[in-house]
């Protein structure tokens, strides 16, 4: 972490470089902004999750499916990335890792066989940046769609729950990778879409310049806070006081539960597979 900055007379104030999940992690729970980005060395984490495996596997084959030769982006070679990529951490046991491998190879076939192998995007998996008054701010996006003369930030999602348009609207990820695209790659950008391969589904927002300044406001707030935080623990307040946990039910799933007696109170752990979406057919098998 930077040291905290100074507001001298006549001197330019440093942007405070940031991602969105970095500042979603000090809106959730400051003391979660502490252990993962304050305290050195980072205090121990929990085990690992298996939904994140899973995210984790079908995000990686997605990207290396639009590296592979136009010829080459099949159904059949999606699923050989997925499995190429996939990891068995945080899984019940091998034969619940193994169903889920097959499920989520359902669903990764069912999606890329609605795809033109040939619609190359202008970026997979791309850095972008923007700056903003306050902030630097950056992010990886996992794709980048040229529509006629614009592009559109595509995210793939593989959450329980379907994507709605108010989370499209109200993701700060995605107003962040609207500006970064902007900035980044000089072409105009207003859509944003969540791409739900459990369900097959799209939910989609257009930005206009006003719902981009909302979102900018309120992440330059929650870098204030950030900010004031680290100011108070330079000068001496305690870490606790200064980033206080926010304890709840999230609790149950956070890394750094172990680290954290507020936490390990307010709610009980959860198994590591129990976020897994509830398991659909592939298009195939209906």
């Amino acid at each position: 972490m930077s040291a905290p900055q100074l507001d001298l007379p006549g001197m330019p104030q440093r942007l405070f470089s940031c991602t969105p999940s970095k500042l979603a992690t000090f809106g959730d729970c400051p003391r979660r902004y502490r252990f993962a980005y304050v305290d050195r060395p980072t205090p121990p984490k929990g085990p690992p999750w298996a939904h994140n495996s899973v995210g984790s596997a079908v995000h990686a084959a997605l990207r290396s499916w639009w590296e592979l030769p136009i010829e080459r982006r099949t159904p059949a070679a999606a699923r050989q990335l997925l499995y190429g990529h996939w990891s068995t951490a945080g899984f019940r046991d091998a034969e619940q890792s193994r169903q889920w491998q097959a499920t989520a190879a359902g669903w990764i076939t069912d999606y890329v066989t609605e795809l033109d192998p040939a619609d190359e995007p202008a970026g997979t998996e791309r850095q972008v940046a923007a700056t903003t008054g306050a902030l630097a701010l950056s992010g990886r996006v996992d794709r980048i769609d040229v529509r006629g003369d614009e592009l559109v930030v595509v995210d793939y999602k593989t959450g329980r729950v379907p994507s709605t348009e108010d989370d499209a609207r109200g993701s700060p990820a995605l107003a962040a990778y609207v500006l970064g695209v902007r900035r980044t790659l000089r072409r105009p950008c207003s859509r944003v879409e969540l791409h739900h391969l459990p369900s097959g589904t799209v939910a989609a927002f257009e930005h206009t310049d006003r719902s981009l300044a909302n979102h900018v406001r309120r992440a330059e707030d929650v870098a204030a806070d950030i900010g004031a935080a680290t100011a108070a623990l330079a000068a001496g307040e305690e870490p606790d006081v200064a980033f206080p946990a926010v304890p709840g039910r999230q609790c149950s799933w956070c890394d750094f539960r172990p680290s954290c007696p507020a936490g390990q109170a307010a709610a009980p752990p959860r198994e590591t597979w129990s976020f897994l979406p509830e398991q659909q057919p592939s298009a195939g098998e209906r």
